[in-house]
Parts: C-alpha cells; sequence; structure tokens
C-alpha cells in the first residue's frame, strides 16, 4: 500500500463520517422546522378564528382574501425553486410567514367544524402521517415511479377541484377528498424517501444542506396540511 492509497483511504472514511455525523441531524431539522410550522399554523388560525374583525377583515374583503392566497403561492414557488439563491435566514422567514398566511386563511375551519372533530381529525392525520412517513423512511423499495403516478393524479384532483366549484356536488366533493386522502397519503411516503435520500448526499450540515432540510420540511408540511384538509372534509362534524 503507497501513501496516495493511504490518503485516498484516509479522505473516504472522513467523507463518510461527515454523512453519517451530518444526516441525522438534517433529518432531525425537517422535522423540527415541519412542527414548528405546524405549531404556527395551528396559533394562527385558532387566534384569527377567534378575533371576529382579523375573521371578517379576510373573508369579507375578497381583494385581501386574494391577496394572502396569491402571497401565499408566491411564497412556496418562491421558496422552491429559488432555494438554492436564497439565504438559509431568508429562506425560513419566508417558510414561517407562509406558516402564518396559511393559519389565518385556515381560521375558517374553527366556524365550520366543531372543535372536537378538528382535534379528533387531527390526530387521525398525525397517525396516519407519522405512519407513512415510517414507511418512507425505512422502505427498500424506490418509490420514484409511485411519485411520478401520485403527481399526475395530484394534477387531476386541482382539475376536478376547480370544475367543482362549478358544479357544486356535496357527493363530488366528498369522492375528492376520499381521492385526496389517497393521494396525499402516498406523497408522504414518497416525499419521506426522497427527501432521505437528498440528504445522505449531503457532504455535510452545512447552509447547503440546511436549506434542502428546510425546502424537505416545507413539502411534509404541505402534505401533512392537505391530508388534514381533505380527513376533516370526510370526518369534520360541522357546527
Amino acid at each position: 500500500m503507497n501513501y496516495n492509497e493511504l490518503d485516498f483511504q484516509g479522505i473516504s472514511a472522513e467523507r463518510q463520517w461527515d454523512v453519517s455525523a451530518a444526516f441525522p441531524v438534517l433529518m432531525r431539522k425537517v422535522y423540527v422546522w415541519m412542527t414548528l410550522a405546524l405549531v404556527i399554523t395551528g396559533f394562527t388560525a385558532y387566534g384569527v378564528a377567534n378575533s371576529p374583525g382579523i375573521l371578517q377583515a379576510i373573508y369579507s374583503n375578497s381583494i385581501l382574501m386574494w391577496g394572502l392566497i396569491i402571497a401565499e403561492f408566491a411564497l412556496v414557488i418562491g421558496v422552491s425553486a429559488a432555494i438554492n439563491r436564497l439565504s438559509l435566514t431568508t429562506a425560513t422567514i419566508m417558510f414561517i410567514l407562509y406558516s402564518v398566511i396559511n393559519g389565518a386563511l385556515l381560521s375558517s375551519i374553527f366556524v365550520i367544524y366543531t372543535a372536537s372533530s378538528i382535534a379528533t381529525v387531527f390526530f387521525i392525520t398525525a397517525g396516519t402521517f407519522g405512519a407513512m412517513a415510517l414507511i418512507g423512511y425505512t422502505t427498500k423499495t424506490d418509490l420514484s415511479s409511485m411519485g411520478k403516478i401520485l403527481f399526475m393524479a395530484l394534477i387531476g384532483l386541482v382539475i376536478a377541484t376547480l370544475v367543482n366549484l362549478f358544479i357544486k356536488s356535496s357527493g363530488f366533493t366528498l369522492i375528492l377528498s376520499y381521492v385526496g386522502v389517497l393521494i396525499f397519503v402516498g406523497l408522504t411516503a414518497y416525499d419521506s424517501q426522497k427527501i432521505k435520500q437528498m440528504l445522505l448526499q449531503a457532504p455535510d450540515a452545512g447552509e447547503g444542506a440546511q436549506k434542502i432540510a428546510l425546502l424537505g420540511a416545507l413539502t411534509l408540511y404541505l402534505d401533512f396540511i392537505n391530508l388534514f384538509l381533505y380527513l376533516l372534509r370526510i370526518f369534520g362534524k360541522r357546527e
């Protein structure tokens, strides 16, 4: 064995140690950020729902409501598309701001549904999400092909939802809710595997890798929120 081989092996061992040390740190950040965003959204939604003035301002002013909806889309697209150009601090602030706006728009669920049914559905969602995230994290089966199918199904769901805004069929709404649950249950497993694979390739826990973790947190946050809303439409009891 010559010195070059020894040096190469030393670098490889160090690289493997960096990856093994960075990965759990980054995965922990994914779920901490996701949980933090859910907490912010929940408290914001509850606070707005219990502030009649703010609630009325949002839902009686179409310009304000559409402004918030557009801001949501802009923030998600901005973080997803420009994550490499944004600083970690800026991306984090945008994620928090998105969580707040989403909470304000979701405040209506406290008016439409009973508090007990919201709590029940939340725990159902948490259990389902946790199980599927664990499956996606631990399975050795490549879920890439399933992810492509689910993405196409998601596009179909969005189109069908837009169509239903005009026909306003309660039966069709229920069908779409069941389809939505199936799609986001699958996406939770797929996204968990994808995030794991991306973070396993991170050389360290530097800013670049943390931005990937933040983007992963945003993805799982969206999976959780959508799964919760579709389950709420199925199991939620109205006031």
